[in-house]
């Protein structure tokens, strides 16, 4: 499992979840907005500036729903099943956007259940 994508995907999740949160924007313009940022800071770079940054925007979509449903834990943890879904569901697609999808879709319905089964819940601040 690749660090990085771990810690792209919970900064795309996060950076969306409190700018959507706190400030004027909905969810879909912070996760926009962010997502092309963090393309333009990693282009730049030596990483695989198309692969990393699809993570961090697959984090966004975790980020785009959690502000009504989860809390910081849950969160954190549909971030982490995000990352490590994504890099094991890659080589079953043709491009980023299908596991993309998948793997976002399934760490949210995987915590959204967990919390229903009884998991324990973080508290929603205000």
């Amino acid at each position: 499992m690749n660090l990085a994508a771990i810690l792209l995907a919970l900064l795309g999740a996060f950076s969306t979840f409190y700018l959507a949160k706190h400030h004027r924007l909905d969810a879909i313009r912070a996760s926009a907005i962010l997502s092309i940022i963090a393309y333009l800071i990693l282009l730049p770079t030596e990483f695989n500036a198309e692969l990393y940054s699809s993570i961090f925007f697959g984090g966004s979509f975790i980020g785009m729903s959690a502000p009504k449903r989860f809390g910081i834990y849950t969160l954190f943890s549909s971030s982490i099943i995000f990352a490590v879904m994504f890099e094991n569901l890659i080589p079953y697609f043709n491009n980023f956007g299908g596991a993309l999808g998948v793997s976002a879709f399934l760490s949210v319905c995987i915590c959204q259940v967990a919390i229903i089964l009884g998991a324990p819940r973080s508290t929603k601040h205000h």
